[in-house]
């Protein structure tokens, strides 16, 4: 009986003490030489490979379908189909485990949690992985659902109160704001019917307007109340409760049950599980009045981000906030550098991750201005210059690629820049894709922002529908290799796999360019990939497949930049464990079909 076979580890780690002990008083041990065959096409299966060590290559009719190392198992599908579909080939030396395959159905039909590991959607398997990692405080606060254990009811006033009233009755509920119910009539509701009918008055509104504006106390509370008021669902996150007070510098939200108010949730309820987190860095940001200032809030990233990660926050939850607390962080150095006089004739872009919101540490500086038409500004050089040394300051590294508003191909007026775009539509070579590429992920983060609407309207109506033109733009998607083959020789590259270019940019510049086509203005990888299921372009699995395939490669990219402390795209295929290991191979298998997909889609035969 082979003591040392690991049962620790998913998805042995699910069996019970008998089934332990069934599982390890069936197995045996294998030898195989190098070149030998260890499973041919067609042959029937009796045994389920667990390997202890040497690799093993999975081929059929002269296509290379994935190498196994250590502690990879195979070939689980012929065991429910009878018979194995592809060979595996021993690479070199191989010593492994054999687990009879009438044992492995037994505990597979006795055994849910077990049969749940080898379930073929990837979107279980990796929750799998997440319910099996303990959540600390942290993740079970920010994934607690927003319910009245957590916000306290609101008090409601009726629009035509007085000042004096109002004030005495937040005094006796010993609270500083109000809902104001607003009258069908009011015309802020008649100007945003989408918007819930209240306002909010908070004892700053009614201080201001007493003793700085010389309102008379009878004054009617709407007068002085501020409407739309930022809200959140009912059920919703937390988190997102979180998310909209650090992307807005705000102290509550309403909580709403379709348009009805039911709540409100303060800071102070959830600050004393948060206080070092999101809020109070996003504080510090708003609050620097030099870049020294803003320098310390932006160093005190890298641990947050670590923090989260540890905690077990998701993926996209970290990379949502993190990119809110970088645009602020960009937006007040745009503030601290650039002249007040010149602030609303131009906007500031950011370009790339960053613009799609899935940035997580601090990558190369990816940015853009646009300028006013007509806006004269003799100095707009020489304070690019200083604000790119600024963001370097600020741990954002310059541009290899020179995409940075010290780069005068990157700042132009409205009108030229849409002459611009229009000439990389019309050109299509590869700098001019990847250009265009570059730009429609652009998001306004400072300035004027509204001047980035008819850019990327016009790029956006251009190329709605235009195949040949998407085509060409769609061709870098597919110019890597998906490295499945790097499993089980690893160890012969230094260098790891590289997950940007065999996985993360052929799902999102797929995803992108399915967008332009359809029209869609999301940003967002994840949310560009839901628009398209939607639309019905994708099917259910192949969405979802996707979306988990990108959080899983983002989330080992992530692990891997924080241990390393560096940026580096490489995966240690060694530090993963057997599960990560099977988990990307399947994602990696994701990223083969989805290129099929778009080279089919979009006619290229090449």
């Amino acid at each position: 009986m082979p003591e040392k076979f690991n049962t620790q580890h998913p998805p042995f780690d699910r069996l019970t003490p008998q089934e332990v002990e069934q599982l390890k008083t069936s197995l045996d041990i294998a030898y195989f030489r190098t070149g030998d065959v260890l499973l041919d096409a067609g042959q029937s299966t009796t045994h389920l490979f667990v390997l202890i060590k040497g690799s093993v290559e999975e081929n059929y009719q002269q296509e290379i379908f994935a190498h196994y190392g250590h502690d990879d198992l195979f070939d689980v599908r012929s065991l429910f189909e009878g018979k194995v579909r592809h060979q595996y080939v021993a690479l070199e030396d191989v010593l492994c485990y054999l687990l009879p395959s009438e044992v492995f159905l037994s505990l597979f039909n006795s055994n849910s949690s077990f049969a749940e590991y080898f379930d073929s959607s990837l979107s279980k398997r990796q929750q799998l992985i997440k319910d099996a990692k303990k959540q600390q405080n942290l993740a079970e606060f920010i994934l607690t659902k927003v319910d009245d254990s957590i916000y306290h009811p609101p008090l409601v006033l009726l629009p035509d109160i007085s000042i004096k009233e109002a004030t005495i009755l937040l005094n006796n509920d010993d609270i500083d704001a109000a809902l104001v119910k607003l009258s069908e009539a009011d015309p802020r509701l008649q100007e945003h019917p989408n918007q819930s009918p209240y306002a909010i008055v908070t004892r700053t509104n009614l201080l201001h307007s007493l003793v700085l504006e010389e309102k008379s106390m009878q004054t009617p509370v709407s007068d002085i109340s501020t409407f739309p008021v930022f809200e959140v669902h009912e059920g919703d996150f937390v988190f997102n409760a979180m998310l909209t007070m650090t992307r807005n510098k705000m102290k509550r939200v309403m909580v709403v049950n379709e348009k009805h108010a039911v709540g409100m949730l303060d800071l102070t309820q959830i600050l004393s599980a948060f206080s070092s987190h999101s809020h109070v860095l996003s504080l510090s940001i708003a609050r620097a009045k030099n870049i020294d200032e803003l320098a310390q809030a932006s160093q005190r990233q890298h641990d947050f981000v670590k923090s989260l990660l540890i905690n077990g926050i998701r993926t996209r939850f970290i990379m949502e906030l993190i990119s809110v607390l970088n645009e602020q962080i960009i937006e007040k150095a745009f503030q601290l550098v650039v002249p007040k006089d010149a602030q609303q004739h131009c906007c500031l872009l950011v370009l790339g991750s960053e613009g799609r919101g899935e940035q997580v540490l601090k990558t190369d500086q990816d940015n853009a201005l646009i300028l006013e038409d007509g806006f004269d500004w003799p100095e707009c050089s020489e304070t690019m210059e200083k604000f790119t040394e600024t963001l370097l300051e600020l741990g954002y590294p310059l541009c290899p690629g020179k995409v940075m508003v010290n780069n005068q191909l990157w700042v132009s007026s409205q009108s030229e820049w849409k002459k611009k775009v229009a000439k990389w539509i019309e050109v299509s070579n590869a700098d001019s894709v990847m250009q265009l590429a570059i730009f429609s992920d652009a998001l306004p983060v400072a300035g004027n922002k509204v001047l980035v609407e008819p850019v990327l309207n016009s790029l956006h109506d251009t190329l709605t529908g235009r195949m040949l033109t998407l085509s060409d733009f769609v061709r870098p998607a597919l110019q890597f290799s998906v490295p499945l083959t790097l499993f089980g020789n690893v160890k012969a590259r230094k260098e790891g796999l590289d997950i940007k270019q065999g996985g993360i940019f052929s799902i999102v510049h797929g995803i992108r360019t399915l967008a332009l086509e359809h029209n869609l203005r999301q940003r967002n990888t994840f949310e560009r990939i839901e628009a398209l299921h939607e639309l019905g372009c994708l099917e259910d699995d192949t969405a979802d497949n996707l979306s988990e395939s990108l959080k899983l490669f983002f989330k080992l990219r992530l692990a891997q930049q924080l241990a390393h402390q560096d940026s580096s795209n490489n995966l240690d295929l060694n530090s993963l464990d057997r599960t990560e290991r099977d988990l990307l191979r399947h994602s990696l298998h994701v990223v083969k079909k989805f290129k099929q997909f778009l080279s089919y889609h979009y006619q290229i035969r090449d």
